[in-house]
């Protein structure tokens, strides 16, 4: 029997830093466009659902092939609200209407450089590990340990501490969470409310491809890369 793969694609409207950057314009498409058409293309999902509190994204959602069943609340859409609420309400609206999953996935519209194959990658990484959950991340571009804080004197004594003569080769790699996968089986979800729990197993992400936008120079870096990439 086949797995039921349910998508949530968080879209809340309003964003501050890069104004509604959920439906930017983005090389001709809104942004949201990316991850929805990157889900419908891995085949792997049952169902792929955008939660949002905006008629416009949902529109938007609609036309690209995703699926709005329902808005999402006034307190789900402050930016006080967390992703894990967010996934909590989607998966306990669908229990309600009589849909259920094995395993559910979210996809942040923010990482348009994320693939289909990327998806399929992290779910197949998840069955051959026999993990609960698995988490997308890459190498860090600048290693922690050539990291400080500084105090108003701004002296750099000592900045460094042991690692002062060290080359950077030499260092150990660091990885960061990206924010562009989360994949989780959902009654191991919904007994933790949590990724890291127990038995989660990262996904290493090239980095051209965990680009997570915040801001104007990230959506610009994307905008060059997705071209290069077209």
């Amino acid at each position: 029997m086949q797995d039921k793969i349910l998508a949530i694609i968080p879209a809340r409207s309003g964003s501050k830093g890069l104004k509604d950057k959920n439906i930017k314009e983005l090389n001709g498409k809104p942004m949201i466009a990316y991850t929805i058409e990157a889900a419908i293309k891995s085949s792997i999902f049952e169902d792929i659902i955008v939660s949002t509190d905006s008629k416009e994204y949902a529109e938007i959602a609609l036309k690209y092939g995703a699926d709005v069943p329902f808005l999402r609340s006034k307190e789900l859409s402050s930016e006080t609200a967390s992703s894990k609420d967010v996934i909590l309400d989607v998966i306990n609206k669908m229990i309600a209407k009589g849909s259920k999953y094995d395993y559910f996935m979210l996809l942040q519209p923010t990482s348009p450089l994320r693939t289909s194959r990327n998806i399929k990658e992290a779910y197949k990484l998840l069955l051959e590990k026999k993990a609960n959950a698995v988490v997308s991340v890459c190498e860090v571009d600048h290693h922690p340990f050539l990291s400080n804080k500084l105090d108003e004197t701004l002296l750099l004594d000592g900045f460094l501490g042991e690692y002062d003569n060290i080359r950077r080769q030499d260092l150990d790699k660091f990885y960061r969470i990206n924010g562009a996968i989360y994949l989780s089986k959902t009654d191991y979800f919904l007994m933790f409310q949590n990724f890291y729990k127990n038995n989660s197993i990262a996904y290493i992400m090239e980095k051209i491809a965990s680009i997570d936008i915040d801001n104007f120079i990230d959506f610009k870096l994307a905008e060059i890369l997705l071209n290069k990439k077209l």
